[in-house]
């Protein structure tokens, strides 16, 4: 019985694979692998920038084996080594957890990430210097948090304890908490993180949270953006802002943040990813690249039931 246990539940990962998976063209010149880890909007408009991107550089001489890892780092890391198995040209790693299941399963394939906060921090590269000396580069998601926090004190004045609450269990959510509290303690402001370990504790800490806060600070951290609606659902009621780390998931739960464009960040990993391919460029040789521009947002809808007047200079949600 439990041998046949263990060969349903092998053929079921093989299908559920073969559902969120997308097979190469014949005539392809390039296969090129994608691991994302989770849908959500953010991540989904990076992986359209990076096809777009490759789809631009060489039509259908490029071809595409796109897995979704629904949330679960483990499954990443199942996913990259079947894409290294396949014998694919290149890797995309979409947010941290796919990048170091890439960066685990090959150091021969080149590797392309994008949405990824900081690469020392995934990488665990202590002497950073802008580029990682392996397989392995991208584009980040980190827009200036000197920026983003600056924007607390411009929204609330008043506001004197700031809450940071993320998912200790997303390495680059603790290194943008770590640089935002220092941030806010040169401004005068009292923090005190609260921290999540996965999707079950998200509700009881966000109502711990936003009791002890004023205002609270969540960084781009993407289990925190796939519980947006339990957020909000305490949030709001509480009548506790949130400044966020990223637009989408200021959409579900905040009142501003400084936005990039996920798909343009995107778009240069696969133009990236292009000249890797097609000419040879050494990806450790190849310096992370940034979004080229950010505007500061905010959630019409949210801050009008809180009552919060936006300031000049910040452009509304669409």
């Amino acid at each position: 019985m439990k041998k046949l246990i263990s060969i349903l539940l092998a053929l079921a990962m093989m299908f559920s694979f073969a559902a969120c998976g997308s097979e190469p063209a014949a005539n392809a010149k390039y296969t090129v692998g994608i691991c994302q880890l989770v849908q959500h909007e953010a991540l989904d408009a990076a992986t359209l920038g990076f096809k777009d991107a490759l789809t631009e550089a060489f039509g259908d001489e490029v071809a595409f084996i796109e897995h979704n890892a629904s949330g679960d780092a483990a499954t990443c890391i199942t996913i990259c080594n079947q894409l290294v198995s396949e014998g694919v040209d290149l890797i995309m790693g979409n947010a941290t957890a796919a990048l170091q299941a890439a960066a685990a399963a090959t150091s021969d394939i080149p590797i392309v990430g994008t949405s990824i906060t900081d690469y020392a921090t995934a990488l665990e590269i202590t002497d950073w210097t802008g580029k990682t000396g392996r397989n392995i580069t991208g584009t980040a998601d980190l827009s200036p948090l000197d920026q983003q926090t600056a924007m607390i004190p411009e929204l609330f004045p008043d506001a004197k304890k700031v809450g940071i609450l993320y998912c200790s269990a997303e390495p680059n959510s603790v290194y943008q908490a770590d640089i935002v509290a220092e941030e806010l303690a040169s401004l005068g402001l009292e923090t005190e993180v609260f921290t999540f370990a996965d999707t079950n504790d998200v509700a009881n800490v966000t109502t711990t949270a936003c009791a002890a806060s004023d205002v609270i600070y969540i960084p781009t951290d993407n289990t925190a953006a796939s519980c947006a609606e339990t957020i909000a659902n305490v949030a709001i009621p509480a009548g506790t802002p949130i400044i966020s780390g990223e637009e989408n998931a200021c959409k579900g739960f905040g009142v501003a943040t400084l936005s990039i464009s996920y798909y343009d960040i995107g778009f240069i990993a696969g133009q990236m990813a292009a000249e890797i391919l097609e000419n040879g460029a050494n990806p450790g040789e190849m310096e992370i690249q940034f979004a080229p521009e950010t505007v500061k947002k905010y959630n019409e809808a949210i801050c009008t039931e809180l009552g919060i007047e936006v300031p000049e200079g910040y452009v509304a949600i669409e």
